[in-house]
């Protein structure tokens, strides 16, 4: 399967199209992270929870988005995309899309 943020792949064709295909999660850390996070903030640097946390939630839309476009037959997502939302104090959406597609060596 080939995942990419590119609308083309060199040396390959487009010869189906299958439409958009996605992935999310939603996710929050426990509280002791959160506490951590917020002292974090008084002396500055990197919340290496919250990286962590993303880092996650980014491979796990990835790989929903990914069995998604498999069920449909395709071998490739083209112009992938990932986009956040907070959906609540504390836990916040990753979502990834693209466009699922098949491809042939040209």
């Amino acid at each position: 399967m080939i995942i990419t943020n590119v609308e083309n792949v060199p040396g390959k064709r487009i010869v189906e199209h299958f439409g958009i295909v996605q992935g999310s999660t939603v996710r929050a850390k426990h509280i002791g992270r959160d506490f951590m996070a917020s002292l974090k903030n008084l002396v500055g640097g990197e919340l290496k929870g919250y990286t962590e946390l993303l880092n996650e939630a980014r491979q796990e839309s990835l790989e929903r988005m990914q069995k998604q476009a498999e069920g449909l037959g395709a071998n490739a997502v083209v112009n992938v995309r990932f986009a956040t939302s907070s959906v609540a104090q504390g836990a916040s959406e990753l979502f990834a899309y693209g466009t699922a597609v098949r491809l042939e060596s040209e």
